[in-house]
């Protein structure tokens, strides 16, 4: 045991050791991983020292450099030091995190990180938490529980009859909702295609006065999605007014706030999410930009019973709690899971409150250090106002020509390179490039040296 865990950690550190100078992207094709990795089932089994060695050797090439300084894409967070430690002795001590009975020490825990999460965000004290994947299962909880109270309140237990014969559910976004929401719809039976859609801003925000039209014409249990944290521009709904257009009809207000909900841990960026404590349920991914490893999605309900009504679950066999501990199972879709809580409580205990605001402050700061650099390459162009962390740039060629098809050029350029890692977007029909700041190593040396090897793709023009 001790040598098989020795190998692993060495090369664990040897990884992390290496991420400030390694390439971001992976080092070897498709075809290259799978003749290192595809291979045959053996009928007799390997000894575990051999089977670890051999699977750094053939992973290792393929790796990502995603917690390291200059990985920029998919608004993907790294993981620290203290929540990786944590992480790993999840494994080591494999809790069943269903039940009180099977971990008690994660059930306090994890209870702990709730009441911690609610003070940071800002939200009601008495909410319900759960530990999820990510933000799309965060969506799917949040949304099961909007809909059995929406339906409740209109006379029908969708727990206990499901949606045949049920009164309709109108579930109204705006335009650019994320694909996590629909997909959503699709799990609960509420019918990606029948989203009620209202106008968006030149920013991606949702129009309140559209909104407010839209819920005009609608009778019946109303679910809004807002959204927090645009995933090309970063921009914000307007949560106050929508808020109140909700209000008003009696909606149910969920908000979509994969990373831009920690604007509420820090004070300058508070104004940002005004009104988003007057939401019914928010969804939130601890590993975007709080820096927690994965799986580390929460999804907060203020109703707490209408989450719990949503997911609980009771049978002969189960030892489930009287009383006031904490049964995981009652807030989310499984029975089993891995400790969730466990890397999420050393992060928060790490960082503390200004911590948390520090990280997510500072990544904003990162992200405008780099939108104004981004902004001098001759031939780009910022498309979007920097309110968090996401920059879209536009390149257009010397001389003219297609600028969607040279943007997507400068893109794969960089991305071959290595020095940093971004992706591609399209963004009101024009392509962009995507450049989402969330990792705590990034430093302003790392921006200024991803900016740089940026200009030079665009330099080498379309030839």
């Amino acid at each position: 045991m001790h040598e098989v865990l020795r190998l692993a950690y060495e090369a664990s550190a040897d990884f992390r050791g290496a991420l400030a100078e390694r390439p971001v992207g992976a080092l070897a094709s498709l075809e290259e991983l799978r003749a290192a990795l595809s291979l045959p089932l053996g009928e007799a089994g390997l000894d575990s020292v051999q089977v670890i060695q051999e699977l750094i050797q053939g992973v290792e090439p393929g790796l990502v450099a995603e917690p390291g300084p200059r990985y920029f894409g998919f608004v993907i967070g790294g993981s620290s030091e203290a929540s990786l430690a944590a992480d790993w002795l999840t494994s080591a001590w494999d809790q069943n995190a269903g039940l009180y009975a099977a971990a008690p020490a994660l059930a306090v825990v994890e209870e702990t990180c709730a009441r911690w999460l609610l003070e940071l965000l800002g939200l009601p004290a008495a909410s319900g938490v759960g530990f999820v994947t990510g933000c799309q299962m965060a969506n799917f909880t949040c949304l099961a529980a909007a809909r059995g109270e929406m339906l409740r309140r209109a006379g029908w237990d969708v727990e206990q009859e499901g949606l045949q014969g049920a009164p309709r559910v109108h579930v109204v976004v705006g335009d650019e909702v994320h694909v996590t929401i629909p997909r959503a719809l699709r799990f609960l039976g509420l019918g990606a295609g029948r989203m009620v859609r209202v106008p968006a801003d030149a920013q991606g925000r949702m129009e309140p006065a559209a909104l407010r039209k839209a819920l005009a014409g609608l009778e019946g249990p109303v679910i809004v999605c807002a959204q927090a944290g645009n995933v090309n521009t970063g921009a914000l709904d307007p949560m106050e007014a929508i808020a109140g257009a909700c209000e008003e009809k009696g909606a149910w207000l969920h908000v979509d706030g994969a990373f831009g909900l920690w604007a509420a841990a820090v004070p300058a960026l508070r104004s940002l999410v005004k009104g988003i404590e007057r939401a019914d349920s928010w969804a939130t991914d601890a590993h975007k930009w709080l820096n927690v490893p994965y799986d580390s999605g929460l999804a907060i309900v203020k109703e707490a019973r209408a989450l719990r009504a949503a997911m609980t679950v009771n049978a002969a066999y189960l030892i489930q709690q009287e009383g006031s501990a904490r049964d995981a199972m009652d807030w989310v879709p499984e029975f089993s899971r891995r400790g969730r809580g466990f890397p999420l409580y050393a992060q928060l205990r790490t960082l503390g409150r200004s911590g948390v605001a520090d990280l997510v402050g500072g990544g904003c700061a990162l992200a405008r250090r780099a939108a104004a650099g981004l902004a001098a390459i001759p031939g780009a162009t910022i498309l979007n106002e920097v309110a968090l962390n996401q920059v879209l740039v536009r390149f257009e060629p010397t001389g003219g020509g297609d600028a969607d098809a040279f943007t997507r050029l400068v893109v794969e350029r960089v991305q071959r390179d290595g020095t940093c890692w971004l992706s591609g977007s399209v963004w009101k029909g024009l392509g962009v490039m995507r450049f989402s700041v969330s990792g705590q190593a990034t430093t302003e040396a790392d921006i200024d040296r991803s900016v740089a090897a940026i200009a030079a793709a665009a330099g080498k023009g379309n030839r």
